[in-house]
């Protein structure tokens, strides 16, 4: 699936729906039919930049809305093509803010695996076919890109079984994203060379760490030579009597100020407001 960015004839959709393509077709729901060019992509959130030679007539860009406003509980609508059943409009909730999904790309040192933050999950019916399609608010603004779902089994035709658990791109690091990959093709995200857990640490395991602290993001490991390495970032180094578990590591309560209560509360803050280059107080 896909939407109309402007009336310059940019669509934008997923990465993952293009990637390896060698021709691009774009159908709208006119029935209008038009060979695409892929112009940007960007593997980290899964985005990509399609361009078409259109007539205004078919063009109706959609207003973008601001995904920091979203509300845990708020109706929020998908529309796509799931299974291949064209213009198909589900109807859920935003279960979740700030979630982390991994990039499709390896990080930068090309061996730990790179998160891309601020991620929305919603409980809209989701399917195979949907992604790269809006997910909107009731005013009909986009707010995110339909991206994956969470999925424990698969169909007869080796299709994911939506579970309740989907996931979208914010819109806000879409429009951030997008300047960038019509201009050039590529957007940079920073890079603070750090690895944590993505789900909560236990109380066991923040006992491991810290008898007083039992909120923040962990550290628990440190890209060589990379920015946090360079400023004195320590990653978990002692064994604990949990197996795999190491403590030792820094743990992050803040960032520019900004309280950090899970991992994905620093990764959102970096991805939404920084740039490569720009410094940040841990």
């Amino acid at each position: 699936s896909g939407f109309v960015y402007d009336k310059q004839g940019h669509i934008i959709t997923n990465y993952h729906v293009v990637e390896g393509a060698e021709s691009v077709e774009v159908d709208f729901p006119s029935g209008y039919k038009v060979e695409g060019e892929v112009i940007g992509t960007d593997l980290d959130s899964d985005i990509a930049v399609i361009k078409v030679n259109a007539p205004e007539s078919e063009l109706f860009p959609l207003p973008l809305g601001d995904s920091d406003q979203l509300k845990v509980g708020q109706m929020v609508v998908a529309i796509g093509n799931p299974f291949r059943l064209n213009s198909t409009m589900t109807l859920g909730i935003i279960s979740a803010k700030g979630r982390i999904l991994d990039s499709i790309r390896a990080g930068a040192d090309q061996v730990s695996s790179y998160a891309a933050g601020d991620t929305i999950q919603t409980d809209t019916l989701i399917n195979p076919g949907n992604s790269g399609g809006p997910l909107l608010n009731l005013s009909g603004e986009v707010i995110g890109i339909n991206r994956a779902i969470q999925t424990t089994g698969f169909t007869n035709e080796g299709e994911a079984i939506n579970t309740g658990i989907g996931y979208a791109v914010s819109i806000n690091i879409v429009k951030k994203v997008l300047p960038s990959l019509i201009a050039t093709g590529t957007y940079t995200y920073p890079l603070l060379g750090i690895s944590s857990t993505k789900q909560d640490l236990t109380l066991a395991q923040w006992r491991a760490i810290d008898d007083a602290q039992t909120t923040g993001a962990y550290v628990t490991s440190v890209t060589p030579g990379g920015p946090a390495d360079q400023a004195g970032l320590i990653g978990g180094n002692t064994p604990t009597a949990i197996q795999g578990f190491y403590s030792g590591g820094d743990i992050i309560i803040a960032v520019d100020g900004n309280p950090v209560h899970v991992y994905g509360d620093l990764i959102s803050y970096i991805f939404k407001n920084k740039e490569p280059g720009d410094q940040v107080i841990l």
